[in-house]
């Protein structure tokens, strides 16, 4: 499971015209993963507090709203 590098490389492309290596790609998914996983794990406990097992988009705008983005 990851962001393949290519979805990263046509990002970057598409916005900058420049082109990126494998490497730099890389870790840039990494860090986005990392952040992902952040965001999703304080959504997962925002909506088991509010009494749901299912995670709404509010769960992440929460996030965004008290944590900045």
């Amino acid at each position: 499971m990851g962001i393949p590098n290519n979805a990263i490389k046509k990002m970057v492309r598409a916005r900058s015209n420049v082109m990126i290596s494998n490497s730099a790609a890389s870790a840039i998914a990494k860090l986005l993963e990392r952040r992902a996983k952040t965001i999703a794990k304080y959504a997962v406990k925002r909506a088991k507090a509010k009494g749901r097992s299912t995670v709404l988009g509010e769960d992440v705008d929460y996030y965004r709203m008290k944590f900045g983005d």
